[in-house]
């Protein structure tokens, strides 16, 4: 399949799998899970058809690991980032000491003020690698990247918890946690 095509796919299960599964028909189960019979029926009936290959090449070559099936083959979720409301029944972790949050310049000023909240997700994304993190900044303008004393939030309380995909999920980071790098 060639990537304009990979691409299109990843954002459109990303739409639906994690912000609007009901625009399609589905409903996502505890876990954030759909049946992949279910998503690729709904996914034809809206006149997006994806095959099962496409779907298998998607899950796997995503860089981002955005998607997985569980250990059946017959169930997907998206692994984090959604903006409905589902349990993707993570347990509680301990995190690295130091974690990392790219947003654009344009943030800064209210993070230093307020932290990093959730908006309109489930958690704040936070990543072991900086690269990554200044990638997920370049999303939004000229990158900026925090680090987290994760280690000192994980002592006062705070619960984390590490995705599927190594994505660290936290409720929200108060600004005494934060360094601007």
């Amino acid at each position: 399949m060639n990537n304009s095509r990979l691409v299109k796919i990843s954002k459109y299960l990303s739409k639906h799998l994690r912000h609007t599964p009901e625009q399609i028909g589905i409903e996502l189960s505890p876990g954030g899970w759909v049946a992949v019979d279910e998503l690729l029926a709904a996914c034809k009936k809206r006149s997006f058809v994806i095959n099962r290959s496409e779907l298998d090449e998607v899950v796997a070559k995503n860089d981002k690991k955005r998607f997985a099936f569980d250990s059946t083959g017959s169930l997907i979720r998206a692994n984090q980032g959604h903006s409905v409301e589902v349990d993707l029944q993570l347990e509680p972790a301990i995190p690295p000491d130091i974690l990392y949050h790219g947003t654009g310049h344009g943030a800064v000023e209210a993070i230093l003020q307020e932290g990093l909240c959730k908006m309109s997700r489930h958690h704040v994304h936070l990543s072991t690698d900086i690269t990554i993190a200044e990638k997920v900044g370049l999303r939004h303008g000229r990158p900026v990247i925090f680090q987290v004393n994760a280690a000192a939030m994980y002592e006062d309380g705070y619960t984390f918890y590490c995705s599927e995909n190594g994505v660290w999920l936290v409720d929200n980071v108060p600004s005494e946690y934060l360094q601007l790098l």
